[in-house]
């Protein structure tokens, strides 16, 4: 699968929270979230492995109850099951790679 970029095809999926998918495979589902200055993702857990890099902006991340200060170029690895929530300090952009695919994030998926 390839896919050209393209400013199309965001969602919102919580206030402040917006979510693309980019790509996927039969393991693994990359997806680029827009994340506005103030948003709050709460504190969930699902069974699949999270692994993410901030593009831009700053966020703090607490997963398992501790919290990490993220900055542009840092980049996290959330076990499945680990409970987890994102607090976001300034405009943000992070790409996140989820295995296996979330199957409620594939195109026509129900949230």
């Amino acid at each position: 699968m390839f896919e050209k970029k393209c400013g199309e095809g965001y969602r919102e999926v919580l206030p402040g929270i917006m979510q693309k998918t980019l790509v996927h495979g039969e393991m693994t589902l990359m997806v680029e979230f827009l994340l506005a200055k103030g948003a709050l993702l709460p504190m969930h857990s699902h069974p699949h492995e999270q692994t993410g890099y901030l593009v831009s902006g700053r966020i703090r991340l607490t997963i398992a109850g501790v919290p990490h200060e993220v900055q542009p170029g840092d980049s996290w690895c959330i076990a499945g099951a680990a409970e987890h929530r994102a607090e976001i300090i300034e405009d943000s952009v992070a790409i996140e790679v989820f295995s296996p695919v979330r199957k409620e994030y594939l195109p026509g998926g129900v949230s």
